[in-house]
């Protein structure tokens, strides 16, 4: 099983500041994923022409969708967006907005897949590392994130984690093991220059990581700021 997650920037190119859904689409069908973790992706909003990138992206790769709305922009809004396979059995959706900061969300899925129920955890955390360990520590203590304790657990997304303290701090003494790692292999930002290891994930319970990897095509590079990241798995 395959999974991508990637930071897509609203469909708008990091370094030509051009919209395109279009190298969006081509860099993700090129990776061909079973499970699509999109962070910024926008919905009715000016900028990307008043697109609605959830009911495409769902159209074009025929996939079951879970959008999540984070913050509101003009009549529009953009947030978190899962794409799956298979059918997704459980969903709930958390706000990690702390104070008066920019408002931020988690998904909370359990999906069917061929191997069995996976828990999907797809996040994007603040630019504050004490919002980040904040957010951390509000998902793993939520009654709904502990509801699925006995499932394979896999949780990614942009992590905003320049320094790399979330795992150690927050995740580790939850049984988390680190995917991206280390850090020196998992350089996401700024796409066309990558120094930043900020999009990341994290496995808990009877799942085997075959492959972890940045897809660093010449497509990757202009389509948005981030590197998408894959993780190829199986449930055992």
């Amino acid at each position: 099983m395959r999974l991508l997650s990637w930071n897509i920037h609203k469909g708008i190119g990091g370094r030509d500041r051009r919209y395109s859904l279009t190298r969006i689409i081509d860099t993700i069908e090129s990776e061909n994923p079973d499970l699509i973790c999109l962070q910024e992706v926008d919905r009715l909003v000016r900028r990307s022409h008043f697109d609605d990138q959830p009911r495409l992206l769902a159209r074009y790769f025929r996939c079951h969708s879970v959008f999540q709305s984070n913050v509101q922009v003009g009549e529009g809004a953009y947030g978190n967006l899962v794409l799956s396979r298979w059918p997704v059995v459980s969903r709930h959706r958390i706000s990690l907005r702390k104070g008066s900061r920019k408002p931020r969300g988690a998904q909370l899925l359990v999906v069917d897949s061929p191997e069995g129920s996976l828990h999907l955890v797809h996040a994007h955390l603040g630019l504050a590392e004490h919002e980040r360990q904040w957010q951390v520590g509000r998902i793993v203590g939520h009654a709904l994130f502990r509801s699925a304790d006995s499932l394979p657990t896999l949780m990614v997304g942009d992590f905003n984690d320049w320094r790399d303290t979330l795992w150690r701090e927050r995740l580790a003494p939850h049984g988390f093991a680190q995917l991206t790692h280390p850090v020196s292999r998992f350089r996401t930002f700024p796409a066309w220059l990558a120094m930043g290891s900020l999009d990341k994930a994290f496995a808990r319970g009877p799942i085997e990581v075959r492959q972890a990897r940045v897809v660093k095509t010449s497509l990757a590079k202009v389509a948005s700021d981030h590197l998408p990241v894959v993780f190829d798995f199986h449930l055992l």
